[in-house]
C-alpha cells in the first residue's frame, strides 16, 4: 500500500513538473500584443491591410506595402514579441530598398484569431505564403524574412515552398538548443518545442543570409554560426553589432551596404 501511495506521489509530481514546465515554455516563447499601436501611414508608407484565412480556417490580418515598379516582395515573419505594429522602421527599410513587403501577423497576435502554437505558426506563414501567390506574385519573386523566432518560421516555409531567397536575422539553431541555454537546469528533451531550422535549412537551395550580433544578450551568437553551419549552399554570414530588440537599427549602416548585393545576386 505504501509502494502504491508513493508511486501516486510521485506521479503526481513528475506531472505537476510537467506542467509548469509547459507553462514556462509557452510563456517564454509567445508575447503577444493585441493592440495596434500604429501603422505605415505614419511613416509615409502607402499600404493595404489584408484579411486571409488559415488551413484551419483562421482569420489573419497583415499589411501589404507597394514598392514602386515590379520587384521582389518581402514576407516578413517577425519575432515572438509585439505585433505588425512595432515593425514600421523595418518595413521601411526594406521599401525603400525596392520591394514591396508583406507582413502578417500570427495567430493570436493584433488582429488575428487564435492562439500562438509552433504548428500552428507554420500553418500561418504558409497562408500568407499562399496569399501572396493569390495576388499573382510569383514564388520567383517573394524573399523570405525573419527575425528571432521569425527565422525558424520563415525557414520552415523556405524549406517546403520555392523563394527567390531567405533572410534569417537574430535567429538560432533550433528550440532546443536554445531552452539547453536559457534553461540549463531542465532536460532539454522535456520540452515539446521544436522549431529545428538547422535541420531543416540544409535543404533549401535559394540564396541565404544570415545576420546575427556579436553582442546580442537574448539569442546567442554561436546559435546563429551553428545554423549557418547546417546550411546549404549558397549563402552568407553578416556580423552586426548592437543588443537583440535594436542591432537591426543599430547596423543599419552596415546592412544598407550589404542588402543590396544580397538582392543583386537573387537574380544570378
Amino acid at each position: 500500500m505504501r509502494i502504491l501511495s508513493g508511486c501516486l506521489i510521485l506521479a503526481l509530481f513528475s506531472a505537476l513538473v510537467l506542467l509548469y514546465i509547459r507553462y514556462i515554455e509557452k510563456h517564454t516563447l509567445f508575447h503577444p500584443s493585441k493592440e495596434i499601436e500604429f501603422s505605415p501611414g505614419e511613416v509615409g508608407l502607402d499600404f493595404e491591410e489584408v484579411f486571409f484565412k488559415t488551413k484551419d480556417n483562421l482569420k489573419l490580418n497583415g499589411w501589404f506595402i507597394p514598392a514602386r515598379g515590379v520587384g521582389y516582395t518581402v514576407l516578413f515573419c517577425h519575432g515572438n514579441a509585439g505585433n505588425i505594429s512595432h515593425r514600421l522602421q523595418k518595413i521601411k527599410f526594406f521599401n525603400q530598398l525596392g520591394c514591396s513587403v508583406f507582413i502578417f501577423d500570427y495567430r493570436g497576435y493584433g488582429k488575428s484569431k487564435g492562439r500562438p502554437s509552433e504548428e500552428g505558426m507554420y500553418l500561418d506563414v504558409k497562408s500568407a505564403y499562399d496569399y501572396l501567390l493569390s495576388r499573382g506574385i510569383g514564388n520567383s519573386q517573394i524573399i523570405g524574412y525573419g527575425e528571432s523566432l521569425g527565422g525558424a518560421i520563415i525557414i520552415d516555409l523556405a524549406a517546403k515552398n520555392k523563394v527567390a531567397g531567405l533572410i534569417a536575422e537574430s535567429s538560432f539553431s533550433s528550440g532546443r538548443d536554445m531552452a539547453r541555454r536559457v534553461y540549463p537546469f531542465i532536460p532539454y528533451w522535456l520540452f515539446s518545442s521544436h522549431f529545428d531550422s538547422a535541420s531543416k535549412i540544409k535543404s533549401i537551395t535559394a540564396q541565404k543570409l544570415i545576420i546575427h550580433s556579436l553582442n546580442d544578450e537574448i539569442v546567442p551568437y554561436d546559435l546563429s554560426l551553428r545554423l549557418y553551419a547546417a546550411a546549404a549552399g549558397p549563402k552568407e554570414f553578416l556580423q552586426i553589432s548592437g543588443p537583440h530588440n535594436s542591432c537591426f537599427y543599430d547596423s543599419e549602416k552596415i546592412l544598407e551596404q550589404r542588402l543590396p548585393d544580397f538582392l543583386s545576386r537573387l537574380s544570378k
